[in-house]
């Protein structure tokens, strides 16, 4: 079982944080033997599938360089001129295999860690140059499975060897009495088959090899409790700095609540321990909204800035109870409540009216109509 450097046992799964910064370091899951195979694999197929063309174009060559007129080799400044050509000629017949072995040199790498550029690999790390660091690393256990796994390739590419070149041995002594463009194309076909069944010898290696490497990346980023709990607190935030971040919130949002009770139409109270601002804009068609609410001290506080700006105070404990718990901020009221908000509002233009001169004062609001499943008892 891995431990950290305070010897607690590392027992958890890493995190997704963990394997990120694992990532960003360049540090990844990867297996040389499945490099190994399939540009083995890559480049033994290619030497089938191009090996005829890339013939034909050796003979080709040959031809052309063996076979020269008597002016060309009088003339020393025909070398050169047949050299860049054979050059050219050479590329253009190899360019296919070449471009299949690139092509599995950069598949091989990703297929098992996925594509990974980071800068951080590339920067020198003069910890490695130690040389105590690397005796140590030559003696470890990495070190020995690097070990089996070199001497396990070579016992099974040569035993692979050995079966291939004891099944092609007659094809190898025909080759020796065919013409020569048949046994150039001939030796091409037996070498790429030759190499691809050695390739396959690596499968075994592979198949070994990559779950090691998977076991070995996940142990390295296995993290103690003690590290789960600390990453889970610095990406949550210390439990101090999230309660000074709340407080400092509710702060801001009391202070853009209490500007806007000036605007309110009505403030019910409880009426000492809760209170609701409440504003009603028939032109918008909907239904009363709340704009500030609060209790005990808040709630004393919405009532003084009410009473500085001459905003009706209607006392309704049942009332102002149910809209404190069953409405947000800048919310509209609940459907259950209309009835009973209508019946304030119509209240609050009574005394409107009144205070202008131009009706009657009207009588207490009763009980108001309140549903059972909205009221909040005392």
């Amino acid at each position: 079982m891995a431990e950290n450097e305070n010897g607690q046992d590392k027992t958890e799964d890493p995190t997704a944080k963990r394997v990120k910064e694992s990532r960003d370091k360049g540090e990844t899951t990867r297996s040389k033997e499945l490099n190994t195979l399939v540009i083995m694999m890559a480049g033994a197929g290619g030497l089938l599938v191009f090996g005829g063309q890339l013939a034909e174009m050796m003979l080709e060559l040959m031809r052309i360089n063996f076979t020269l007129p008597r002016e060309v080799i009088m003339d020393d400044h025909y070398m050169g001129l047949y050299f860049l050509n054979a050059g050219k000629a050479a590329l253009v017949a190899i360019q296919p295999l070449m471009l299949t072995m690139v092509l599995a040199a950069l598949i091989g790498p990703i297929a098992l860690g996925g594509w990974l550029f980071s800068t951080d690999a590339m920067v020198p790390k003069f910890s490695r140059m130690n040389p105590l660091s690397g005796i140590k690393r030559m003696f470890s256990v990495n070190a020995l499975v690097e070990l089996v796994k070199a001497f396990a390739k070579f016992f099974i590419i040569l035993i692979v060897a050995l079966v291939v070149l004891s099944k092609d041995r007659g094809d190898l002594v025909s080759i020796a009495h065919e013409p020569l463009e048949l046994a150039i194309i001939h030796s091409v076909q037996v070498v790429g088959w030759s190499a691809l069944w050695m390739a396959c010898g690596l499968i075994i290696i592979a198949a070994v090899d990559v779950p090691f490497q998977l076991w070995e990346s996940h142990k390295k980023l296995l993290m103690t409790k003690q590290e789960v709990r600390d990453e889970h607190r610095d990406s949550d935030g210390r439990p101090e700095v999230k309660q000074r971040i709340r407080q400092l919130q509710r702060e801001m949002s009391q202070r853009r609540m209490m500007t806007k009770i000036p605007d309110a139409d009505v403030i019910i109270t409880n009426p000492t321990h809760f209170a609701v601002a409440l504003k009603y804009d028939p032109e918008e068609g909907g239904a009363p909204m709340l704009l500030a609410k609060g209790s005990d001290f808040l709630a004393l506080k919405i009532r003084e800035i009410g009473a500085e700006h001459n905003i009706l105070l209607l006392e309704s404990p049942a009332l102002a109870r149910s809209i404190y718990y069953s409405t947000e901020l800048d919310q509209e009221i609940p459907a259950g409540l209309y009835l009973a908000v209508a019946q304030v509002l119509a209240y609050v233009y009574q005394i409107r009216q009144h205070r202008a001169g131009k009706g009657k004062r009207p009588d207490p609001l009763g009980d108001m109509p309140i549903p059972s499943d909205l009221r909040r008892d005392s």
